[in-house]
This record gives structure tokens, sequence and C-alpha cells, in this order.
């Protein structure tokens, strides 16, 4: 039943995904949405993904909600990346936190953020619970990285 629900809640993403990366691209953009544009890993080709860029104690960071996501084995392979929302586009550098520094990461976001953030890592397989503590627990299997100027 878990695989069930994380399959449909990923389907109705992808859905939601796409409706966002459109309005991006014609100029409309909103809340902390930017697209993410990186060379795939394989093919070199750009890669676009809609992500939120959330501003957290220290800096702006963009942070895995589900697993196996393509976009971070193409950022943890790319040396470089582009931020884009709206009409204005920025090449940075996605600096993977190490392990041991994304539990209070994590712990601000849940924290902060609306109950549906904590239980979308629980819904994806990523933590057992939507708990800022729960989900703090599951830092090694939630990539965290920080955007930093080039």
């Amino acid at each position: 039943m878990a695989q069930q629900e994380a399959q449909s809640y990923r389907r109705k993403v992808n859905r939601i995904n796409k409706m966002i990366t459109g309005l991006q691209r014609v100029g409309i953009a909103f809340g902390p949405m930017y697209l993410l544009t990186v060379p795939g890993r394989r093919s070199g080709e750009p890669r676009t993904f809609p992500l939120a860029v959330l501003s957290l104690t220290g800096g702006r960071y963009l942070i895995q909600a589900f697993p196996k996501a393509a976009w971070v084995a193409n950022a943890r392979a790319a040396d470089t990346a582009v931020l884009t929302r709206g009409r204005r586009s920025k090449t940075v550098r996605l600096v993977e936190v190490p392990v041991e520094e994304r539990p209070p990461l994590l712990r601000e976001v849940v924290r902060t953020s609306p109950p549906s953030v904590g239980r979308r890592y629980v819904t994806t397989g990523l933590a057992e619970s939507p708990t800022p503590d729960g989900v703090a627990a599951a830092a090694e299997r939630i990539a965290v990285f920080r955007v930093e100027p080039v």
C-alpha cells in the first residue's frame, strides 16, 4: 500500500511539475519555485527540473523530496547549474551539504513549513516520521545542496 501511495503521489507531482515548468518558461514565477537545469550525467544534454529553492539559516538550498531523483545524480556530476525564475537565469554552483550538517536544515524545513512538507518525506519513503526530528533522522537519505554564486 505504501508503495502504491508513493507512486500515485509521484504521478500527481509529475503533472504539477509540467504545469510549473510551462508557466516558468513563459515568464510566470511563483512561490519558491525555480527551474534547475543541469547537464545529464550520462548524455551531457541539459535536463530541467522544477524545484523549490529554500531560504534557510545560512543560505539558499535545494532539498531532495523523492528517492532516486534524477536531478540529484545530475547535480552531483555537474560543475555548475542554471537556476531560472520567470525570465531570469543565473549560473550557480550546487555544493552538497555533508550528511552530518543536514539534520538542522531538515528540522528547519519541516518546522517552518506546512505539515504537508513533513508528510511528503514519509509518503515518498525517505523518512519514517513527518516530524522535524523524524525527517532530520533520515539525513543520510535526503540530499541537500547549498546554492552558491559562481
